[in-house]
C-alpha cells in the first residue's frame, strides 16, 4: 500500500507544478488589451474583434470563446472580412443569434454581443432577423 500512496503523491505533485507553469504563463487581459491597442488595425484586418482577440490572447479553451468565432447558421460568417467578401452588393451587419437581432457597424453591439455572425443584410431579414429598434428608429 505504500508504493501505492508514494506514487499517488507524486503525481499530484508533478500536476501542481505543472498547473502553476502554466497559469504563469497566461497572460492578463490587461496585457491583451495592451496588444490589441498596439496593434488594432493589423489584427481587425485578419477580421478579429477585440473580444476575440483578447480570449485568444489570454488562452480561453475553444469551448468557452466567443460564439461569434463558430457561425452556426446558413450565410453567417466568422470575420468581417469574409463577410464583405460575399456581401459585396449588401451591407454586412451583426445578428445576434440569441434576440434574432441584427445590427449595423454604427451600432455599440456590432460584433459584440455573446452569440452570432456576420451576414449580409438581406440575408439575414430573410432569416427572420430583425433590425435593431435604434436602427430603424435613425432610419425614419
Amino acid at each position: 500500500m505504500k508504493p501505492t500512496f508514494t506514487a499517488a503523491c507524486a503525481a499530484l505533485v508533478g500536476l501542481l507544478a505543472l498547473s502553476q507553469s502554466a497559469v504563469a504563463q497566461q497572460k492578463t487581459a490587461k496585457q491583451c488589451n495592451d496588444e490589441w491597442s498596439a496593434d488594432r488595425a493589423a489584427i481587425q484586418a485578419n477580421g478579429k474583434t477585440k473580444r476575440v482577440f483578447v480570449a485568444e490572447c489570454r488562452g480561453v479553451p475553444v469551448a468557452t470563446r466567443v460564439a461569434a468565432a463558430v457561425p452556426a447558421g446558413k450565410d453567417q460568417y466568422a470575420t468581417e472580412a469574409e463577410a464583405k467578401t460575399n456581401c459585396r452588393a449588401d451591407t454586412v451587419v451583426w445578428v445576434n443569434s440569441t434576440s434574432k437581432v441584427y445590427h449595423g457597424s454604427g451600432s455599440r453591439s456590432y460584433g459584440k454581443t455573446k452569440t452570432g455572425a456576420y451576414m449580409c443584410e438581406k440575408e439575414s431579414a430573410a432569416a427572420g432577423f430583425r433590425a435593431a429598434k435604434t436602427a430603424r428608429g435613425a432610419a425614419t
